[in-house]
């Protein structure tokens, strides 16, 4: 009994630890100062009101999602193949290929960020938007192909066989019988990979330039030259986003299956 209420204290505590700044934030935000502190004197809802106001904020909005869902989409369309080549076949070197495709999620964000920064602006000369792109292209690749050979392992590959021993030919048998059956892990694979594309900080920081910068990177600037709510005000528009868009596909698809 005395255990229990031991962990139960551990539990409590670790939520705490977890959700308590999401909490200071969401009512930081409420705050009627010019100030942002916690706990706000009063209540108002002007941040809100500015967080959608400024222009750059809905400018980079745009550019974060026009960016996410091209990398995501562009990552996808590596990754399945990647994945299911992993997963149904054994071939020399198989390892070193898992760790290689694994590496942009291995290696530090930064360290990725400036090798990138290096190779797309400084010795390709290509603009940034399109260094911005293929890097979060890069950095999402892992996602998909580790949730989507993830969801082939689930899957039974005689199903796949008896539409090829019946005269389907592989290409037609993975996208009749194969695609339609791990989609609950595709779409896994297209949420988790599209929220860290949106939500991402080093690899943006060194890929954003003049005239292209992503909303993350924004609110860092924003708060370089004011302290005033409107950041958690939007901070906590993203969280209750995000967590709606978990939510939602945790019920539909239940996702966490693949992650």
């Amino acid at each position: 009994m005395r255990n229990n209420k031991l962990f139960t204290a551990i539990l409590i505590l670790m939520f705490i630890f977890l959700l308590g700044p999401f909490l200071v934030i969401i009512i930081a935000s409420f705050g009627s100062e010019t100030i942002m502190r916690f706990p706000p004197k009063g209540f108002a809802m002007t941040w809100y009101e500015k967080a959608f106001a400024i222009k750059m904020f809905r400018t980079t909005f745009l550019i974060s999602l026009k960016t996410g869902l091209a990398a995501t989409f562009t990552a996808l369309v590596m990754g399945i193949p990647a994945a299911y080549a992993m997963v149904r076949h054994n071939f020399p070197g198989k390892s070193k290929v898992e760790l290689f495709f694994s590496a942009p999620a291995i290696v530090p964000g930064l360290v990725v960020g400036f090798a990138l920064l290096r190779f797309f602006i400084y010795y390709t000369k290509m603009p940034v938007i399109m260094g911005l792109y293929l890097g979060h292209t890069a950095i999402l690749f892992p996602y998909t192909v580790r949730v989507v050979s993830a969801s082939l392992r689930n899957f039974d590959p005689s199903v796949e066989e008896a539409a090829v021993s019946l005269g389907s030919s592989p290409l037609h048998s993975f996208i009749a019988v194969v695609l339609p059956n791990i989609r609950s892990g595709v779409i896994a694979a297209f949420i988790l990979a599209f929220i860290t594309s949106f939500n991402n900080v080093p690899i943006s920081l060194f890929l954003t330039g003049p005239g292209v910068s992503t909303l993350p990177i924004q609110m860092l600037v924003y708060m370089e030259y004011y302290f005033d709510p409107t950041i958690a005000a939007l901070s906590s528009i993203l969280i209750v986003f995000t967590v709606i868009i978990i939510q939602s596909a945790e019920k539909v698809l239940g996702i966490s299956r693949y992650m």
